[in-house]
């Protein structure tokens, strides 16, 4: 009988079946190269010109000496952590009718609204789940969402007003209804707003974005936006289509100059025929954003005020150090159905608002049903299931825990299936390459919040 017998110290090994795997990633500069453990999110940047060297020596000590640690890290934060936050629609309707927008028009158009006395039972049951599964004085994140939330602005008043030492609270809005007096309520509240503005002039921003009579509100909104600049607890959205994909080098001009802090340029998703007939092409995505991003850096250097793009700060965090994540799209399984989740006007409630809209995903409803037993539901174990191992090409991607094949609801309309990669594939992939070169030329603090430092221990070497 053949007995087989394993001769080696697999502590001494890279790559070889033994020992931990490491990937090349080419960042797009000649003299350096990412290294990656993908499994644990473990890189380095190493000289191109020493790569072996570094992949026998330096490197492999360096990941060993915490290969434990950051496998715990990247475990937990897939599969340890327990919903904190819930995207809640008060109304189903919406005063615009945007080209791209991911709800049913049917559902926009006569919906049903809540109540205020609706809205404060429902945010009853919400408060009583979170206290069971979050540690004591910990406030839950509550984001009014839509269609528009402010169509429901007696009931979302109310509910702020009385649930304001419960929930951190949120308003995404088109910003066409908030008028002073909703300004001034949220500021004193301390809400966090956010609006949407897709371009820099009325032409671009009101191509896509209208209401129902086909009237745009580029002007109504950059009102608001210069009322609202200097509050700390405030940002812009642009939703990047092919309609205005090309001017966001000018809109971060746009930005910088009305004072804005944060903002997010989020690839339109398709989920909808409208968003897909949309979409961008991934090369002439990965230039213009890469440009707009370049252009951060530029009114930076020139006077020392930061842009924080959200969703590319958060990339870049994720890769230097994954904890400091402040969105969970950009890692598989998504936040969706584990980290957050998203409730309806009627009670519905979903992984996450992309999905709503689809009855498949309807975990069951918040006014019949205990959150724990929906939460554990199979629409939204299909979502929390989701993992790029399981799948092509993501499987063997060096950075598949810095991109995550976003968005499941996505991927399930384009491609038939949760377990695709995403449309946008080649366009995370720039994009992470263009981190590694920030990080690279040591300009992580220009494209970061303040304080970042102080949030994580660094998941990386230097070689």
């Amino acid at each position: 009988m053949n007995t087989a017998r394993n001769f080696y110290d697999s502590s001494r090994y890279a790559n070889t079946g033994y020992g931990p795997a490491f990937s090349v990633l080419d960042i797009g500069l000649k003299d350096r190269v990412a290294v990656i453990e993908p499994d644990s999110g473990f890189w380095a940047l190493a000289a191109s010109d020493a790569l072996e060297d570094a992949l026998a020596g330096e490197l492999l000590g360096g990941f060993l000496d915490k290969a434990a640690a950051f496998r715990e890290e990247m475990e937990t934060l897939r599969f340890g952590l327990k919903p904190s936050a819930v995207y809640f629609n008060p109304t189903e309707r919406c005063n615009l009718n945007c080209s791209y927008c991911y709800l049913p028009e049917t559902m926009r158009r006569d919906g049903k609204t809540m109540t205020a006395e609706e809205l404060g039972r429902t945010l009853d049951r919400l408060l009583i789940y979170f206290r069971e599964i979050q540690p004591a004085g910990v406030r839950p994140q509550l984001i009014f969402h839509g269609s528009e939330p402010l169509l429901a602005k007696d009931a979302v008043f109310s509910g702020i007003e009385r649930f304001n030492e419960d929930f951190v609270f949120g308003i995404q809005t088109n910003a066409t209804l908030l008028d002073d007096e909703a300004i001034e309520f949220f500021k004193k509240h301390r809400v966090g707003i956010g609006i949407s503005l897709d371009g820099p002039d009325a032409v671009i921003a009101d191509a896509t974005r209208k209401n129902w009579g086909g009237t745009g509100c580029y002007g109504q909104v950059t009102k608001v936006l210069e009322k609202l600049a200097s509050y700390p607890a405030f940002n812009v959205i642009t939703t990047v289509t092919s309609a205005n994909v090309h001017t966001l080098p000018a809109m971060v001009d746009f930005l910088h100059e009305h004072g804005v802090r944060v903002g997010m340029f989020n690839p339109v998703r398709c989920t909808r025929e409208g968003g897909l007939r949309l979409k961008p092409a991934n090369d002439v995505m990965a230039e213009f954003f890469l440009q707009a991003l370049d252009r951060t850096y530029e009114h930076f250097e020139r006077t020392g005020q930061k842009l924080i793009l959200a969703n590319f700060a958060n990339i870049l965090a994720g890769i230097v150090g994954p904890t400091m994540r402040r969105l969970m799209c950009d890692i598989s399984p998504c936040g969706g159905g584990r980290c957050f989740f998203a409730v309806s006007a009627t009670g519905d409630v979903f992984p996450c608002s992309e999905f709503i809209g689809f009855p498949e995903f309807n975990g069951g409803n918040l006014n019949r049903e205990e959150l724990s037993r929906i939460v554990a539901s199979k629409p939204f174990q299909e979502v929390t299931g989701r993992k790029v191992e399981a799948f092509l090409p993501c499987a063997g991607c060096a950075i598949r825990h810095f991109c995550g094949a976003p968005c499941p609801a996505e991927v399930k309309i384009v491609s038939g299936t949760l377990n695709a990669p995403s449309p946008y594939c080649q366009f995370y992939e720039e994009v992470v390459r263009y981190a590694f070169r920030v990080i690279a030329s040591e300009r992580e603090d220009a494209y970061l919040w303040d304080g970042w430092q102080e949030e994580t221990d660094e998941s990386f070497s230097w070689i």
